[in-house]
């Protein structure tokens, strides 16, 4: 990586953990996937139950494997015949991994989801919520997020679940009615009344969409 980069990813890391703080989160700074890893790890007691909404990023720093081989109790959705159930298990579990579809850089998430099961355990459930979140999704401000989550990550995830959506066809927002549309929910995460909840590792990378 550009060294100017990374400098410029570590920089601006502080800020958005110092809003995250302000908002009653906690955030770290990881300078490589591994440290990224490692860090999630040292979060997650041996033990937990642990579960996950579409968090590619979790997938991509090697968390995933790492729960489903360690000593967890990991609530797998995808190998569940009764993928309701295991939904609905997870707001109870100990640990739901996510990520963001973009932040501010004064620490406001945004997600958005089509079924809900990832923003409605974000908003309330998991006793600890743990976002793997690239720098790549830092944007300035609320309204920049938005429109990342719109006509980056949406689009992206449309064509990677082979959905029927104007956005899956063209790359942009269409503002879609579509029966396929994952443009349900909009979560904005601007404060957690729960002090130590919500936890986010910046990593010095570009990862998820």
């Amino acid at each position: 990586m550009n060294p100017n980069l990374f400098k410029r990813n570590e920089l601006l890391a502080q800020k958005v953990i110092h809003g995250l703080q302000s908002r009653n989160m906690s955030g770290y700074y990881a300078s490589s996937r591994e440290e990224a890893l490692h860090k999630a790890l040292e979060l997650i007691p041996e033990g937990s139950t642990v579960t996950m909404g579409g968090a590619m990023s979790a997938h991509e720093i090697g968390l995933v494997d790492a729960v489903r081989s360690g000593p967890y109790k990991f609530i797998d959705r995808d190998a569940c015949a009764d993928k309701r159930a295991a939904m609905l298990a997870a707001y109870d579990a100990d640990v739901f991994l996510s990520s963001v579809n973009a932040m501010t850089e004064d620490g406001i998430l945004i997600n958005i989801d089509g079924n809900s099961n990832r923003v409605s355990a974000i908003a309330q459930g998991p006793k600890k919520v743990l976002f793997i979140v690239g720098m790549n999704k830092v944007c300035d401000d609320v309204d920049g997020a938005i429109k990342r989550a719109r006509s980056v990550a949406a689009p992206t995830n449309a064509q990677r679940f082979g959905l029927s959506t104007p956005c899956a066809k063209t790359g942009s927002c269409m503002d879609c009615k579509s029966p396929d549309t994952i443009c349900c929910q909009f979560l904005i995460t601007r404060f957690s009344r729960h002090a130590g909840r919500i936890h986010v590792i910046l990593v010095n990378d570009s990862l998820g969409f």
